[in-house]
């Protein structure tokens, strides 16, 4: 598969976080094999968390292809570059499609980047998460990797004003052992649970400030508790 667009734009994100000084720290970057299909599942609490979680595969050479809503695709900056990319769009009314794209991509030995949960989390804990992560690694014969995201929702998180001009922000990523996906339903609970287990470590060990609106209910942030979050997003807010 020919990359010439995926690079330049690796480039242009790291030339990015030395801009503004963030500080990214990546922990289990080796599980992440460096030949051989994989599917990369991550937490989602930011629409930039496909960058920070490519970003966690690069040291191992890889150039992860996300799915992502095929709305992105239609816009004028921006799909030109994810199609540049090889990122595989998603239309939720005809799934089956991208589906078979993503399993295709990894019989072939891509590394295709999943977030479970499907939209971004409101309360920054891991949502309910969908089937699609586990079925695709069953049937595609490939491992699952579970990923660990925190810090990048205070750049750009959903019912909050963006601001990517922000400096210094701790990020990290986290990057669990590879797994064996299980037949049915049962691999999604454990996905579910390395993901949350992943995420409550890189919170526990994070910068937290009393009140902060980016930090969870139940470490005494301000963000929703997830039945309120659950409440937004049924009204569409």
């Amino acid at each position: 598969m020919s990359d010439r667009v995926y690079p330049p734009v690796i480039a242009a994100a790291k030339l990015m976080f030395k801009v503004l000084d963030l500080r990214i720290t990546v922990e289990g970057a080796h599980h992440v094999p460096r030949t051989g299909g994989a599917v990369l599942a991550s937490n989602h609490v930011s629409y930039l968390d496909f960058i920070f979680a490519g970003f966690g595969a690069d040291s191992s050479g890889r150039l992860t292809r996300f799915m992502a809503k095929h709305e992105i695709f239609a816009n004028k900056i921006a799909g030109p570059l994810m199609r540049g990319m090889h990122h595989i769009p998603v239309d939720r009314s005809a799934g089956q499609g991208s589906y078979q794209q993503a399993l295709s991509a990894l019989r072939t030995g891509e590394v295709v980047g999943i977030f479970p949960e499907a939209t971004i989390s409101r309360s920054f804990t891991v949502k309910d998460i969908k089937s699609g992560a586990n079925r695709l690694a069953h049937e595609a014969g490939v491992p699952i990797i579970p990923v660990a995201l925190w810090g990048t929702q205070r750049l750009w998180t959903k019912g909050r004003p963006k601001n990517l001009t922000q400096r210094h922000v701790p990020v990290t990523i986290l990057i669990g052992e590879p797994f064996e996906p299980s037949p049915g339903d049962s691999g999604d609970g454990v996905l579910r649970k390395r993901m949350q287990d992943l995420l409550d470590t890189a919170q526990a060990s994070y910068p937290t400030e009393p009140g902060a609106w980016w930090a969870p209910a139940h470490l005494g942030g301000t963000a929703p508790t997830p039945e309120q979050a659950a409440r937004l997003d049924g009204r569409g807010a």
